[in-house]
């Protein structure tokens, strides 16, 4: 069963005019993404899913409409699911959006920066020796 195009449809209601927002299908359903992050996801399986982060997830699951991520058996913790009743009307629809927008930046600006080790490149051996010569 794919995703629910009618809740699709109001996602997209909801996200109109943003740039800064780009819909994808994946692994059977559609995804939200700002900025490369996922911020909800529709799965097949009809599921609303919202990103969090780990520091505001047990906050979220205190939630009414909200539980956690548990497929196969696994669970997602950087997601959590929102029922049906959670997003019933459009603002409500809307505050869940926001929150998964702004989990998904936060986790962006959260990211540490990456390690680049300096790799020699045959030219700079080359170079290398040459100085280690003249002295």
């Amino acid at each position: 069963m794919p995703y629910d195009e009618k809740t699709a449809d109001r996602v997209r209601r909801v996200l109109n005019g943003r740039r800064d927002i780009v819909e994808k299908k994946m692994m059977g359903g559609l995804a939200f993404t700002f900025r490369g992050g996922m911020c909800c996801y529709l799965s097949r399986k009809g599921y609303f899913l919202l990103r969090v982060t780990p520091e505001v997830r047990e906050q979220t699951l205190a939630m009414a409409h909200i539980k956690p991520t548990d497929f196969a058996g696994r669970r997602m913790s950087g997601f959590v699911i929102v029922e049906p009743d959670g997003i019933r009307t459009k603002a409500a629809l809307a505050k869940w959006i926001e929150r998964g927008i702004a989990n998904a930046a936060a986790m962006q600006t959260g990211k540490p920066a990456r390690k680049t080790t300096a790799k020699k490149t045959p030219a700079k051996k080359c170079a290398a020796k040459a100085a280690a010569a003249r002295r």
